[in-house]
């Protein structure tokens, strides 16, 4: 099955809950995989997050926890910050259960521009808590960690533009391996339920339905 059916199924499965896949997230085509016995299920990649703080993307950034990821780009004048802004009003809802219980990390798609400089300019704009990290690396290893989270179209022209990478959060357990997406413009309380379904832990939140801040 191709990646665009797995992302157009994932959006309709999120608008009703949002549904697992257990598999692991796709992997990049042939030319782009390197494959060994000791491989990790994600490019272990070094980033460098809006702080300037060097680190591994599985390593540091996945081995064993909850997360939620997205792409976007600092000068992106489309969906990225309303993304980003219902992105905030996630973080929000997940109050002291990010950078605890669950990890939020948005990927640069314009590494050649989006320094950790920058990535911090425009996480301070958007009130980024600790728990919520902004990433740039290197171009071909973000191209590499975009095709692992299934973050890529089969038609190179289509692929080729930014904005057709936006439109998705990719939500997984590492621990269990529990891998699915939801929408990223749609309301943050889906986004939350579908966090939810993956978390094992489902701790309380304190949500109340209807209490999302603007």
């Amino acid at each position: 099955m191709n990646t665009r059916r797995k992302l157009l199924g994932g959006l309709g499965l999120a608008a009703v809950g949002g549904a697992i896949s257990y598999a692991i997230p796709d992997s990049p085509p042939d030319s782009l995989r390197v494959r060994k016995a000791t491989d990790t299920p994600f490019p272990n990649v070094l980033l460098e997050t809006q702080d300037g703080r060097k680190v591994r993307f599985y390593d540091d950034l996945i081995r064993g926890k909850v997360v939620a990821i997205n792409m976007m780009y600092v000068h992106c004048t489309g969906n990225c910050p309303t993304v980003t802004a219902n992105l905030r009003k996630l973080q929000t809802l997940l109050g002291e259960r990010l950078g605890r219980d669950v990890f939020m990390y948005s990927i640069t798609l314009q590494p050649e521009l989006d320094t950790s400089a920058a990535l911090k300019a425009y996480a301070d704009k958007y009130g980024a808590q600790q728990g919520w990290l902004f990433l740039t690396g290197a171009p071909a290893d973000i191209r590499r960690l975009r095709y692992s989270l299934g973050f890529f179209d089969p038609v190179p022209e289509v692929d080729s533009r930014l904005g057709s990478h936006l439109g998705m959060v990719r939500i997984g357990n590492d621990h269990t391996r529990r891998w699915t997406m939801a929408p990223a413009l749609s309301d943050a309380e889906r986004i939350i339920a579908t966090i939810n379904h993956v978390d094992t832990a489902m701790v309380a939140t304190g949500y109340v339905k209807g209490a999302v801040p603007a």
